[in-house]
């Protein structure tokens, strides 16, 4: 994971993955099949873990939409800015830079997962507006693509030395638009 992350898709070798898991070229094949493969299994592994967007949408059923939605803008930028691992969004960076398209497996796999985000960001701003939030002139799903569009950003912001205070501070920014 940890390759995708820094190097992205296409940066990423075979050889580099076989180093990296200390496995030969036929243990690597008989197990993912394929670099396309394993790279959806990375993809599956990082959206499972406890910072991926859908899992914090998933837990925000105990607030109100409102105050999950904040949640989670801030929750994203502190997950990005998380010394355990390369900064930014491994789905946002991965596989959008090179000659891939949503053509290829790589490019699809990475789309896949950012269209599942969109739809629970815009479920929730749909339990937002059915909650009586936001009182602005602005439509849920034009709201859900707002919100998704700061998160995916996120990752080109923390990749270049962005502060996580600035971050934080346009986060409160836009979150004025339900508060």
């Amino acid at each position: 994971m940890q390759l995708f992350w820094r190097q992205g898709y296409e940066g990423t070798s075979m050889s580099q993955l076989r180093e990296a898991m200390g496995l030969s070229s036929a243990s690597l094949y008989h197990a993912f099949g394929s670099k396309d493969r394993l790279f959806g299994r990375v993809i599956e592994h990082y959206v499972s873990r406890p910072g991926s967007v859908v899992s914090i949408i998933s837990a925000s059923h105990a607030v109100p939409a409102g105050e999950a939605l904040t949640q989670l803008l801030h929750r994203s930028i502190d997950e990005q800015f998380d010394d355990s691992h390369p900064r930014g969004c491994l789905v946002a960076l991965a596989a959008t830079v090179g000659p891939q398209d949503h053509g290829t497996e790589s490019g699809r796999i990475v789309a896949d997962q950012r269209e599942r985000d969109y739809e629970a960001i815009a479920a929730l701003t749909r339990r937002a507006f059915d909650e009586g939030v936001p009182a602005t002139a602005v439509t849920s799903d034009s709201l859900a693509r707002l919100i998704h569009g700061f998160i995916l950003a996120l990752a080109t912001q923390t990749h270049d030395e962005t502060p996580p205070q600035d971050l934080h501070a346009a986060a409160d920014a836009l979150a004025t638009l339900w508060r």
